[in-house]
């Protein structure tokens, strides 16, 4: 029996994504989200306990939550 490599004929290298711009831009945007998380990361931690109980997290769950680990947790509530 005879099998036929998927592969033959296929170039062996990575099919390009867009190119230099398109990798430039999604560092961009990836850099921009970080730094908009970070940032609402800050603006949580100088909320008071009790700011924080009214939107339903504690302290301890302000990175979860930004970062979005928190979100099945908070819509079982919804």
């Amino acid at each position: 029996m005879t099998t036929i490599s998927q592969t033959a004929g296929r170039s062996l290298r990575p099919p390009s994504s867009g190119g230099f711009f398109s990798t430039l831009a999604n560092v961009a945007h990836a850099l921009f989200d970080r730094l908009e998380r970070r940032s609402a990361v800050k603006t949580l931690n100088e909320l008071d306990d009790h700011a924080l109980r009214d939107i339903g997290i504690t302290r301890s769950q302000i990175e979860d939550a930004v970062y979005g680990q928190f979100k099945a947790e908070l819509t079982r509530y919804l």
